[in-house]
């Protein structure tokens, strides 16, 4: 009773329900689910869930998908891990976007051991990314940079021969961007994106399906906005993304948060007005970019408290319910 009071404390508009099933998954593996479903498949679905921001679905989803996943990872079999592996990051990843840090770091940290055991770098990567984003989220930006940077070398010395290679290192290099800025280093900050965008130029517009790191140019000009932001530079943060279109984007989840990262930009500069407008065009694109993520629904509530008159501020108080009111 306590945790889902805590949980509903936090603001948080994913039944507390789901939330609950996946800690009781990560504290205790469930039986296999038995389902006739191919694993891949139900990952792949999985994703697709994240992708659209339908994080109750994919809550809801996860449980089983863990519990079926390590039963698989019996065999250890290179493959059966990397998906073990992979789930536990998938996992991380939206506890993350929702702002369950502590399970989130117990989900990566199970992500990066099954990842090694694997044996794939694109795996290890992926599972290191998660792990040096919720450390940077849990206050720990040292330790943050100190484990991505290691990623970095990592993908690097792969020697980068294949696009999905050349996609994770780009990757990387924006994760290390980013939590440098978070961390005030602004130096290694720009260094790294201005590195990330060199090494995203012959990247295709539209990766292929499937591909572990799906970044693109474009992908790379929306981490600038949030590494100038997180610089304190709004205006450099908007001219970075100055060119930026929802088109640009294959997902909800991605076009949510470039509206999200304007908005942020805009609400820095001291705009609410566009910062409101960024906010519904990423709520009526994928709801949960701004139902879910705890940074996003303190900005709608600053908003209702202080602009209530602005257009657009209503009906973004409404669609996050009565702790934006």
């Amino acid at each position: 009773m306590r945790r889902r009071t805590l949980l509903a404390a936090a603001g948080l508009t994913a039944p507390a329900a789901l939330l609950a099933g996946v800690q009781d998954a990560l504290a205790s593996t469930p039986d296999p689910t038995g389902s006739p479903i191919p694993l891949e498949r139900r990952i792949t679905a999985a994703r697709g869930y994240f992708d659209a921001g339908q994080h109750s679905k994919l809550l809801k989803a996860l449980p089983g998908l863990l519990a079926d996943a390590r039963s698989a990872a019996q065999s250890r079999q290179e493959v059966d891990l990397a998906r073990l592996s992979a789930c536990y990051s998938l996992t991380s990843q939206v506890l993350t976007k929702i702002g369950n840090y502590d399970q989130s770091r117990l989900s990566a940290d199970r992500a990066t051991i099954y990842a090694e055991l694997s044996g794939s770098p694109l795996v290890a990567a992926a599972a290191a990314r998660e792990l040096s984003i919720v450390l940077r989220h849990q206050d720990q930006p040292a330790a943050a940079q100190r484990h991505i940077l290691d990623a970095v070398s990592r993908m690097e010395g792969t020697g980068l021969k294949t696009g999905a290679q050349a996609s994770a290192y780009a990757q990387m290099l924006c994760t290390t961007s980013y939590t440098a800025a978070r961390a005030g280093d602004r130096d290694q900050a720009l260094t790294m994106i201005q590195e990330a965008t060199r090494a995203a130029r012959d990247l295709p517009q539209d990766p292929p399906e499937g591909r572990l790191f799906p970044i693109t140019p474009a992908a790379v000009d929306l981490y600038a906005v949030g590494v100038n932001w997180a610089l304190g530079d709004a205006g450099a943060a908007l001219e970075a993304g100055r060119g930026l279109r929802a088109a640009q984007f294959k997902t909800a989840e991605r076009k949510g948060r470039m509206h999200t990262d304007l908005g942020r930009a805009w609400w820095q500069w001291g705009k609410p007005e566009q910062t409101a407008t960024e906010l519904l065009s990423a709520l009526r694109i994928s709801p949960g970019e701004v139902r879910d993520r705890p940074a996003i629904r303190k900005i709608v509530t600053d908003l209702r408290s202080r602009h209530a008159q602005v257009t657009g501020v209503r009906e973004l108080a409404a669609a996050l319910g009565s702790s934006a009111a």
